[in-house]
């Protein structure tokens, strides 16, 4: 593995396990190596002057907010990327809940914004990209069963309607289809989430692993030599 520890995103629709697989790669870590990951969210809210904005913009999205609103997330990012995610990479992973693609789809169906139109706004801000974004994929129709079968008020009346989603996952296809075109996404990579929620966590272990972003795990010989 690298000096640094990894930054890894986990994206998809609501309700396909995102939280799930976040807490999982937490615990992997920690029982294996010792080690806390830092997790962060698409947006944290350390660039204070812009908290009012990302608010307006995410739950009364119109286009007098728009462009405001997309100023203050790419703020947002940066700032959080220069506080929280290069400054602890030297001392433990980050996994965000979200992060770039979910902003490329929230313009998309919102605003009706080309992907790429977003994604160069956001990108005149972002200097580094992810290690690895995990995209969880799951047709809308289960990704909404599973989302209203939560407790909380976690579902959204303007969000979480199929035709939404439904965009979402459209916008989703079409970025993750062309990697090249999204450099900042970093490496992409599509998991089943169709699947045991165990399953998705080793495939996605696994896809670290293959990627040399967790740290080998020595073995023990009947002998007790340890071997990398």
């Amino acid at each position: 593995m690298n000096h640094r520890f990894p930054f890894i995103v986990i994206e998809g629709l609501d309700g396909t396990g995102k939280t799930t697989l976040r807490k999982g790669l937490f615990r992997l870590w920690e029982g294996l190596f010792g080690v806390t990951p830092l997790c962060v969210l698409t947006t944290n809210f350390l660039a204070a002057d812009q908290a009012a904005a990302i608010v307006r913009g995410k739950y009364q999205p119109n286009a007098g907010n728009r462009d405001a609103y997309l100023s203050a997330i790419a703020a947002d990012k940066r700032a959080t990327l220069d506080r929280l995610v290069l400054p602890q990479r030297p001392a433990r992973p980050v996994i965000a809940d979200r992060w770039l693609l979910s902003e490329l789809a929230f313009f998309s169906v919102k605003h009706g914004m080309r992907a790429s139109e977003t994604y160069e706004t956001l990108a005149a801000h972002l200097t580094v990209a992810p290690d690895l974004t995990l995209v969880l994929d799951l047709e809308t129709d289960a990704s909404m069963s599973r989302a209203q079968a939560r407790q909380g008020d976690a579902v959204r009346a303007d969000w979480d309607v199929h035709d939404v989603q439904s965009r979402v996952r459209e916008t989703y296809e079409a970025v993750v289809t062309k990697p090249d075109a999204f450099p900042l996404l970093g490496d992409v990579v599509r998991l089943d989430a169709r699947r045991p929620r165990s399953e998705v966590l080793l495939a996605a272990w696994d896809v670290m692993r293959e990627r040399q972003l967790v740290p080998l795990i020595a073995a023990r010989t009947e002998g007790g030599e340890t071997h990398g």
